[in-house]
């Protein structure tokens, strides 16, 4: 039943609890002062305590109560001692120093902050008592004078009897002040203990919810990118394009105006999506998302803002889990917005989409000279681009690389395994109509 002090300490009492003990301690001996007085006038004892013996004993019985809380020990120590010169020198007052006792022990039980000091005052304090109580017991046996009338011959004799009785008694009250005082600890424990699992809970709530936030404003942020920065860069080659035509080819400008006025019909209608999707994530429509089914039209639209662009199928095509559709669409999208913005006007690009058994891989490459994202500083980029790439492979659980050949020209390549993956799966088998390479068996192509 011993507790260690590395377990749990109790806090020290506060000012209000320092008040009360002080209230209670005077209480007890306004009420030991006025119960003595009252034994004293019935004459129960016949030779009771000189005044000043009866002042002192019940000065410690009560009064170091003000201080219970502060030291236990000390102060149940006192009180024994106080208790002693009360039962031993006859002071007139059976009833308060008895309370005084067990209320001392209790605290002992219930506020020492060392238990292995406390167990070991509970038990010297109960040994003490105990002895005192037995040759008390034993000193009356042989003295006639002490309980007349109750005979001491025989081994169950009244006064044997008698004597059983008053060592239960004080066995069971003394047991009873550190069983109080032991649970009146150990629910302190346990209600601090669930205070500070509340107050963790709570701070790990707040964690959670501060880092759900901050991952949705990357979302946001990466998504927000990737929509704004394809469409705008494909409107802001069309808009160049049609000024720079629109003298001498009308017919061109024209068309280029109708690629810019598509671009940025398309970026509103993604952005209003995904607005929605934002205030109501419940209501999205998975059938409108985009993924690697829509290539085509990502590769068609490449090549109609003048970046000549072949996509190339490699492997048989397979069902894909949406996030990993979503992951890949992305990656080619913003791949062939740099190349629009960093590769050149000359350059051409490929993109491939290989299908293995166990993984599925694009790769988008260019033939420009200027090497991008790698280095973000000499190039003018941000490098928010290439992150975002990888923050949505890595999500997904694939792996990303990016570079430039050794050929000449910049090279994105992100793989996904599908091994293990559980979440529903998206039909790709459909990559539509576009300008495409004729399809390849294999699943390798050199960059």
């Amino acid at each position: 039943m011993t507790e260690h002090p590395v377990e749990w300490a109790r806090p020290r009492p506060n000012r209000e609890q320092l008040r009360t003990d002080v209230l209670i301690a005077l209480v007890l001996a306004f009420g030991a002062t006025t119960t003595a007085l009252l034994y004293a006038r019935t004459g129960i004892l016949e030779e009771p305590a000189p005044l000043w013996v009866s002042v002192l004993g019940l000065g410690l019985c009560t009064l170091p109560l003000a201080l219970r809380r502060v030291a236990p020990i000390p102060v149940a120590i006192v009180v024994t001692i106080g208790f002693f010169v009360c039962g031993q020198f006859a002071v007139p007052e059976l009833l308060i120093v008895n309370i005084c006792l067990f209320l001392a022990l209790y605290t002992v039980g219930a506020w020492e902050r060392n238990r292995s000091a406390a167990m070991w005052t509970l038990i010297g304090a109960t040994c003490a008592i105990m002895i005192w109580l037995v040759v008390s017991l034993i000193i009356s046996s042989s003295t006639e004078d002490s309980f007349p009338g109750l005979p001491r011959s025989g081994l169950f004799s009244a006064f044997a009897t008698f004597a059983a009785i008053g060592i239960i008694t004080n066995l069971l009250y003394l047991g009873g002040a550190f069983w109080f005082g032991y649970r009146a600890w150990r629910a302190a424990r346990t209600q601090a203990m669930l205070e500070a699992q509340g107050h963790e809970l709570e701070l790990e709530r707040q964690t959670s919810a501060a880092q759900a936030v901050a991952l949705d404003r990357v979302a946001i942020a990466r998504e927000l990118h990737d929509v704004v920065a394809h469409h705008v860069s494909v409107m802001g080659i069309q808009a160049a394009a049609a000024r720079r035509s629109q003298e001498r080819d009308p017919d061109r400008a024209s068309v280029a105006l109708a690629v810019v006025e598509e671009s940025a019909h398309t970026a509103v209608t993604e952005l209003h999506r995904l607005v929605h999707t934002l205030r109501t994530p419940e209501a999205e429509d998975g059938s409108t998302t985009v993924g690697i089914a829509q290539l085509s039209p990502l590769v068609a639209e490449s090549q109609s803002a003048g970046v000549p662009t072949t996509l190339i199928i490699a492997g048989e095509p397979r069902p894909v889990p949406l996030l990993v559709d979503v992951a890949l669409y992305r990656v080619v999208q913003e791949a062939l917005t740099n190349v629009r913005k960093h590769a050149g006007r000359a350059a051409e690009a490929t993109v491939r989409l290989r299908f293995s058994d166990d993984a599925v891989e694009v790769e988008i490459s260019d033939d420009g000279m200027v090497q991008r994202l790698a280095a973000p500083a000499r190039s003018g980029g941000s490098g928010l681009g290439l992150r975002g790439m990888r923050e949505r492979i890595g999500a997904v659980g694939g792996e990303i690389s990016a570079g430039r050949r050794e050929r000449g020209g910049f090279m994105v390549r992100a793989r996904v395994p599908l091994a293990g993956l559980t979440e529903p799966a998206v039909e790709v088998s459909a990559v539509g109509p576009a300008p495409t390479a004729p399809r390849s068996d294999s699943s390798e192509v050199t960059a």
